[in-house]
């Protein structure tokens, strides 16, 4: 155990870094969600076969815990072979920048499948993240894991984010997310990573749905602005998830 452990009186896992009540709750949400979220992932699987030609899942090399990296799975929601110059340039603009981290898909992406867009605003693009979890990669609260080359461009202080074990949802997702700039998420996953409880968890597990809900909003406001339909837009006024 680190310092932080001893002080907090966590068991954890040296080969997982999760703490065993940590541990425990994942397991226990996989185990009694388990026929809904079959069921949910099924449907995904066939909208992404029926979608678009191509693999239903999509593997990537993530960073997480301590700067290790391990394969992430995803339902794929863009083109097979799809370029991501794009992606790494918009990327290298929000941790640069001091403007709020708004998907690159949030307009019109020409690289997404079908409904795609859709997929990746619910988060359920991300259920074979599950499988992760299971394999104790991951965890269902945590820092989002970063792509290896975005790890490469983070100074030495924000890679104190990796303190943690990535997660599906997190302290930053439910406290504004793409109203936060890259700086902003950082210290929300630093914050995240130092109280860690298992009341902190639940209480961002219970908040989850009503971020997906706003970040859902969000993103048709900026499609119907883009489409100039700004009577129809909704108000950007909604609010931030703050624990």
């Amino acid at each position: 155990m680190d310092g932080q452990d001893k002080e907090r009186g966590e068991v954890v896992s040296r080969k997982s870094g999760l703490p065993v009540w940590k541990r425990m709750l994942d397991l226990g949400i996989i185990i009694f969600l388990s026929p809904g979220l079959l069921l949910l992932g099924a449907v995904v699987a066939a909208l992404v076969k029926i979608g678009s030609p191509g693999p239903i899942l999509f593997r990537q090399r993530r960073v997480g815990y301590r700067g290790t990296e391990f394969t992430c799975f995803k339902f794929r929601t863009m083109l097979t072979n799809a370029e991501t110059d794009s992606h790494r340039n918009h990327t290298q603009n929000l941790i640069k920048s001091n403007i709020p981290m708004v998907k690159l898909d949030a307009r019109k992406d020409p690289r997404l499948i079908p409904l795609g867009s859709l997929l990746r605003a619910s988060g359920l693009d991300e259920l074979p993240q599950l499988v992760n979890v299971l394999r104790g990669e991951m965890s269902v609260v945590g820092p989002r894991p970063c792509i290896p080359y975005e790890y490469e461009m983070y100074e030495p202080w924000q890679r104190g984010r990796f303190n943690a074990v990535p997660g599906l949802t997190g302290l930053w997702q439910v406290s504004g997310k793409n109203r936060t700039t890259f700086e902003e998420m950082v210290r929300f996953d630093i914050e995240y990573s130092e109280r860690r409880t298992l009341w902190l968890d639940l209480k961002i597990i219970l908040k989850t749905l009503p971020a997906i809900w706003g970040q859902y909003c969000d993103l048709r406001t900026i499609k119907q602005e883009e489409d100039g339909d700004p009577a129809r837009a909704l108000g950007k006024s909604l609010q931030s998830y703050h624990l």
